[in-house]
């Protein structure tokens, strides 16, 4: 049975939410941005909400949300953190094909500037090289599909999913 979502994983700034928006337009899809459900049950942003309650009960949250999606014919861009929970992945899995947004750590460095105030989950003491080492192998764990997007412009990369997809 052909699953009728797609799911997109990858680091911060991999360009999950600008290519699934895309994506979502392209294939007349829904667009589902699990951050924003995450924000909204929070009451505030992702990193206002991890200063106040801790990285433990932010990735609990996350958990719980991503749990939750339900939907048909979407586009799910996930927070790149969401690939810590197991049960989350194994959900999505079974509503959607999910397809990892692998960017390099340059590339990433370069988009993502001043990560401490984008609600990234890093625990204390980490850089954001270790953090990229520590979800490579989540990400390709996780994946249905890898997409390799260094250096690709955007409508190129979808052009990719789109084959992939409809292969």
């Amino acid at each position: 049975m052909k699953k009728s979502n797609i799911v997109l994983i990858g680091m911060p700034a991999s360009g999950k939410s600008t290519l699934g928006v895309q994506l979502a337009k392209w294939l007349s899809m829904g667009f589902i941005d699990t951050d924003l459900l995450v924000q909204a049950r929070a009451g505030e942003s992702m990193q206002a909400f991890q200063n106040a309650n801790g990285l433990d009960a932010y990735q609990n949250l996350e958990c719980d949300t991503v749990k939750s999606v339900v939907c048909e014919n979407c586009v799910i861009a996930t927070g790149g953190s969401a690939v810590y929970c197991d049960a989350a992945m194994a959900h999505l899995k079974s509503i959607a094909t999910i397809i990892y947004l692998d960017v390099p750590l340059d590339e990433i460095r370069q988009r993502i500037g001043d990560y401490s105030e984008r609600g990234v989950v890093i625990k204390p003491g980490m850089t954001f090289d270790d953090l990229f080492s520590e979800r490579q192998p989540l990400y390709e764990k996780h994946a249905d599909h890898i997409i390799h997007c260094g250096g690709k412009p955007q409508a190129e990369l979808l052009d990719e999913i789109c084959v992939l997809l409809n292969g």
